[in-house]
């Protein structure tokens, strides 16, 4: 893996040298833009409308526009008059329980390896965290940008794992809140209980794939290869509408039907049973 950055995680009088690199990667197809007539890739090219003609990167200033239309320009003197900050430490502010930090805040990961000569402190630090099962919360500054991070051991390594700051989480005061929970009844709260305990598993990552990249790969080596894509059919959409309890007790039923030996249920062959029409509650 590529070093993304070099540094020490500081936390009291203790710095521990290490590197930094990504700890995951999209996966994601993608694809060219082509010219429909000769499939030709397709440039784009930086254009001034207001001046009407194409212009380089050295014509290009940054600008934050305050009011419609209207901007300010931030040059590079500008940035370098901003308080300078510490870029090569990663510095530890408080060490919290992880359940109290919600995964809406986590942003991007990074794995984070002992540089020489810190293999004791980096050591020391995993086991001391391990021991009372806390993660850390730091601040560090990656690309000249400054961000909120979480440090949490990983087996034996230390991950780090960028976090919003709370002013950059949206509010949900705009959103309907939904049906109340008091008209809700009873029976219909024990039926969703048990079909969650029947569903319910330990979390086995290698069992998750990314079907529709599948089937976008297979596409594209049958057009590569000059072959026909065989389509499998494609289940049929549901058309009613179905009272909520039923449906409840339906799935529960199913997922009973289909445990394992021990107890526990798969909810991947819960899915793959014959289709079942999507279950809407009544209004009534």
């Amino acid at each position: 893996m590529k070093t993304l950055w070099k540094g020490a995680v500081s936390f009291g009088l203790v710095n521990i040298p290490v590197n930094m690199y990504a700890a995951t990667e999209h996966k994601d197809i993608k694809f060219k833009f082509l010219h429909k007539e000769c499939l030709g890739p397709v440039e784009y090219h930086k254009y001034c409308p207001r001046c009407e003609k194409e212009i380089s990167s050295n014509d290009i200033v940054r600008g934050y526009e305050y009011h419609k239309g209207s901007y300010v320009v931030i040059a590079d003197e500008d940035l370098e008059r901003i308080p300078a900050v510490n870029t090569k430490t990663v510095d530890i502010l408080d060490f919290v329980e992880l359940s109290e930090v919600d995964p809406i805040y986590y942003d991007k990961s990074y794995y984070l390896q002992a540089s020489p000569g810190g293999e004791k402190a980096y050591a020391l630090l995993v086991k001391a965290m391990r021991e009372t099962g806390r993660i850390a919360i730091a601040k560090v500054v990656i690309r000249s940008k400054s961000a909120l991070a979480v440090l949490r051991v990983k087996d034996q390594w230390l991950v780090m794992e960028t976090i919003f700051y709370p002013d950059e989480i949206r509010s949900v005061q705009s959103l309907s809140p939904g049906v109340n929970e008091d008209l809700l009844h009873e029976n219909e709260v024990k039926m969703a209980v048990s079909l969650i305990e029947n569903l319910s598993s330990h979390f086995d990552p290698d069992k998750y794939q990314d079907d529709y990249r599948q089937a976008l790969w297979e596409l594209i080596t049958a057009k590569v290869n000059d072959q026909e894509l065989v389509t499998p059919d494609r289940p049929a959409q549901p058309s009613n509408i179905v009272d909520l309890m039923e449906a409840l007790r339906e799935s529960v039923k199913l997922s009973q039907e289909d445990r394992h030996p021990d107890g526990k249920e798969t909810a991947s062959k819960v899915r793959k049973k014959k289709q079942k029409p999507a279950a809407k509650a009544k209004t009534s």
